[in-house]
């Protein structure tokens, strides 16, 4: 199977009303357990690595995860997560990534729409898909009087900030928070979502998307959510089941003793995760459109500058 552009993936769920799960790698076992699972239900899926899990683990972690892309019988992206700069989507494209996330949502919506429009002539150049943020996913960390650092996509903003750049999917400030919830409940607003889906007509994509109600994540998915990030849900029992193991087998030290329960824990909630959001299954509807699975999609700057010959200069 070769590596299929996120866009491709996106567009199509979004047509389909079904959503990507894209989770993060926090290390290489991440990256073998979610494409084992994808091929078992075959599901779409896409590899997501931030920015601090590339800075721990290296470029190398790219060409390992590429490799299970394009042997992987089920398509597959590698997506950039929250890139921080210019500096983070050139590495990720240097490295062969053909998705990459620009958040420069932390600015002034002038200053993180001209950072983003710099990105999406870049990348689309290349053919790399572009997905940014606007307005600001919640913090675990903020203070619950702060609305826990929330500030919500505005409609008429969105519709500014997607003409104006040109993105390919907007990650929307819907409710959710990074991280577990502190309180163990939540505030997705659906009606925010319905009219942010309304006025852009374009995959809306959904950070913060572990610790949330089953219930709250379907009604998003049939509003116009395409891609729901998973990072929390599938990290925590993966390293509680680790330690674990640690403590029940404190004399062994062999990961093939260690780390095939904890994988079995995240597989299992990865199978969750990927019915939830109603991919099971989808990876046929991408085969019956073969000539769209590519790792790079074809945009209108997507071309070579052409030579004409007949008005060079005679050698």
């Amino acid at each position: 199977m070769v590596l299929v552009s996120a866009k491709t993936l996106v567009d199509k769920a979004y047509q389909q009303h079904f959503a990507i799960g894209a989770f993060n790698v926090g290390n290489s076992e991440f990256g073998k357990n979610i494409v084992l699972v994808a091929e078992e239900l075959r599901a779409p899926v896409i590899l997501a690595v931030h920015p601090y899990e590339y800075d721990l683990m290296g470029s190398a972690i790219v060409k390992y995860l590429r490799e299970l892309a394009l042997t992987a019988s089920v398509p597959v992206a590698l997506h950039l997560d929250h890139g921080r700069d210019i500096n983070d989507v050139l590495r990720a494209v240097r490295d062969q990534m053909n998705s990459v996330m620009i958040d420069t949502s932390g600015l002034p919506f002038e200053e993180n729409m001209a950072a983003t429009k710099q990105v999406v002539d870049l990348a689309h150049r290349v053919g790399v898909a572009v997905e940014a943020e606007l307005g600001s996913i919640g913090n675990r960390h903020a203070r619950a009087d702060q609305n826990m650092g929330r500030i919500y996509t505005d409609p008429d903003s969105a519709a500014e900030f997607v003409k104006t750049t040109g993105i390919d999917d907007l990650a929307v400030a819907i409710g959710t928070v990074h991280g577990p919830y502190p309180s163990g409940d939540n505030d997705i607003k659906i009606d925010r979502l319905t009219a942010l889906n309304d006025r852009l007509k374009m995959p809306l994509v959904l950070h913060g998307g572990s610790d949330n109600p089953d219930a709250k994540i379907k009604e998003a998915i049939a509003h116009g959510i395409a891609k729901v990030n998973i990072s929390t849900d599938i990290k925590l029992p993966y390293y509680q089941g680790i330690k674990d193991t640690v403590l029940s087998k404190p004399d062994q030290y062999e990961p093939w003793i260690m780390t095939p329960a904890a994988d079995e824990i995240q597989k299992q909630v990865l199978r969750e995760k990927i019915k939830l959001f109603g991919s099971e299954g989808t990876a046929a509807l991408y085969f019956d459109e073969s000539e769209n699975l590519k790792p790079l999609h074809v945009y209108p700057s997507d071309i070579v500058d052409e030579i004409i010959y007949d008005q060079q200069d005679s050698e």
